[in-house]
């Protein structure tokens, strides 16, 4: 595709504002440790400014800031900091890099929200600046709810600002309210001034259209946060945005390849799940079921791509349902190196398609468990769950598990955040095995990685089962199984055993068609 030139500039900078702005959202609360995982991904994809958390909002938010600032990170580290000395005083107490410092911009704002005038806000904005400055610390002046300000005036306070010595001032569209063409007429302005950043919500749908409209009016650096996690409707998306700049424009801004674990990261630590019709993360965006689509996909990735998934870190998924058809099926039991005839592909596909038809996702467990019946292949066991127990009252949760390796049986406890998490502990402690190697493909130390966990209820009322969907990988080997239970810890328990053993029995088979191959634990 010809790509259009959107700036004039190569790079385009990212502030990522999760662990502040992100942290906003209703719900999410990171500990100081999760602000520190999350910040070193940050840094390690690249991103040019992290903005750690707001300094004023208690004694336990300062200490998870000054964590982020001690890391040593490429990044430039800043505290966000409303217009009063003492929030620029705490930021300085944590050791950042420097400041966002937010002042009131639109009348709403400046009369209703702190009772001043705009002269006043203007010369505090500029005592603060300098103030900043003299103690080394690097500012950028933000003009809060500044797409609803009046221009002449918020142009008067932003310019002041960079008069008395800021880095840059930015651009907030701080409730989502305007279009890209109030942007680029606001930005256009701004960007005369001097060096201008974007701050954008997605409130009306148009996050991302104002950043690009800002680029294109003259903006250098963007602000977002991961997943677009914030108040409301969220923040642009930062991996959104990445994307976009680099595949549409040529733009650069981090590390592309990082942009899925970034993802992965802030999921795990903020608790929001990846949708899965999500650019860039979602699981379905490199999924493929439709069989017209999967045998042009298969011929060439970009029949139905914009680009390839290892640009952003991820793999092509073909999903098996109602809609798949033989090239797919083939396709995807080649990936478990199962191989079938013609005759027996026919019946495989025809088995996939009813399963799909009665609206069920075909998952790998389900797919090869077809395969082995239509080829008359009975299923050896590698890892079978024999008893679970668990409790949840108290403060430590736990589960203890008896599974059945090889010969060999097993018994082990697990502690966790709740049932489900200690039940996947008692599982890992139960296969780390005792040294011995009674069983083949399951010896001491075997180690699996739980890539995805999702939960559906599919009956209603207090005895409603539930189905848990699961994908497990060892090595540069996934599956998916799904398991359905009314006790939702044995039904993850069992999907993770399943899967665990189609991933033992197919590293077994690998072993037998190639003579002294060893399974990578």
């Amino acid at each position: 595709m010809t790509r259009t030139q959107l700036t004039d500039l190569d790079e385009v900078q990212l502030l990522d504002t999760t662990l502040r702005d992100g942290e906003q959202m209703p719900g999410v609360s990171l500990s100081p440790r999760e602000k520190v995982d999350v910040a070193r991904e940050l840094d390690a994809a690249g991103v040019h400014l992290i903005e750690a958390g707001s300094a004023c909002t208690s004694a336990g938010e300062r200490e998870a800031i000054r964590k982020v600032a001690d890391e040593g990170l490429d990044a430039t580290v800043t505290s966000f900091a409303r217009g009063v000395k003492r929030d620029v005083d705490h930021a300085l107490d944590c050791g950042v890099d420097g400041v966002n410092l937010v002042v009131p911009a639109s009348d709403k704002h400046v009369e209703t929200k702190v009772g001043s005038t705009r002269d006043e806000v203007v010369e505090t904005t500029v005592e603060l600046v300098e103030y900043a400055k003299e103690h080394g610390l690097w500012v950028e002046v933000l003009g809060e709810d500044g797409s609803r300000a009046d221009l002449d005036y918020l142009d008067r306070l932003l310019g002041a600002g960079l008069d008395a010595g800021a880095d840059r001032i930015c651009y907030c569209d701080t409730v989502g309210a305007a279009d890209p063409e109030r942007t680029a007429e606001v930005v256009s302005r701004l960007a005369d001034r001097g060096p201008t950043s974007l701050h954008t919500h997605d409130d009306l749908g148009f996050g991302l259209a104002n950043v690009h409209a800002g680029l294109k009016a003259g903006a250098d650096t963007v602000h977002g946060t991961v997943l677009g996690v914030g108040e409301r409707a969220g923040n642009v998306a930062l991996e959104e945005v990445a994307i976009a700049l680099g595949e549409s424009y040529g733009v650069d801004t981090v590390e592309l390849a990082r942009l899925y674990r970034l993802c992965r990261t802030v999921s795990e630590a903020t608790g929001v799940a990846l949708p899965p019709n999500k650019a860039v993360c979602g699981a379905n965006a490199f999924a493929h079921e439709s069989g017209i689509h999967t045998d042009g996909t298969l011929k060439d990735g970009t029949m139905y791509e914009p680009y390839p998934p290892e640009t952003v870190g991820r793999e092509r998924r073909l999903v098996l349902g109602k809609h798949a058809g033989r090239a797919g099926v083939k396709a995807a039991l080649a990936e478990h190196d199962v191989a079938v005839t013609d005759d027996e592909l026919r019946e495989v596909v025809d088995r996939v398609k009813e399963l799909g038809e009665r609206g069920k996702r075909v998952t790998d467990a389900d797919l090869l468990a077809v395969a082995d019946d239509v080829r008359g292949r009975e299923r050896e066991r590698h890892v079978e769950l024999v008893d679970l127990s668990a409790t949840s009252g108290g403060n430590l949760p736990t589960a203890s598990v008896r599974l059945r390796v090889g010969d060999d049986e097993r018994v082990a406890a697990g502690t966790g955040s709740g049932p489900v998490d200690a039940g996947l502990e008692a599982v890992r402690t139960a296969l780390a095995g005792d040294g011995s190697d009674d069983a083949e493909g399951a010896g001491d130390g075997v180690a699996f990685d739980l890539d995805s966990y999702h939960v559906d209820a599919i009956t209603g009322g207090t005895d409603a089962v539930v189905t848990v969907e699961v994908d497990l990988s060892r090595g540069d080997r996934s599956v998916s199984v799904s398991a359905s239970d009314a006790d939702i810890t044995r039904a993850s328990v069992v999907g993770m055993v399943d899967g665990l053993d189609r991933l033992l029995a197919a590293e077994a088979d690998a072993a037998d068609a190639e003579p002294g191959a060893v399974a990578d634990d």
